[in-house]
């Protein structure tokens, strides 16, 4: 069996999604509204993302007893 090659990410993964939503945001406003649309859909899933990552990593999260 083959094994997976792990790639180690230099930045988190929630800076990553807020970076990301950050660029689509200011893409999409420079858009006609028509156009905009999809691209603020990807962002508020972005900010979904971003939500429950932070929801999961966070200190007071424990785990099932």
């Amino acid at each position: 069996m083959t094994q997976r090659q792990r790639l180690k990410q230099a930045i988190p993964l929630g800076e990553r999604l807020a970076q990301r939503a950050n660029q689509l945001r200011a893409k999409a406003m420079a858009m006609p509204r028509i156009e905009r649309e999809p691209i603020m859909r990807k962002v508020r899933q972005l900010d979904i993302a971003l939500h429950i990552n932070e929801w999961l990593t966070s200190p007071g999260l424990q785990p099932p007893k």
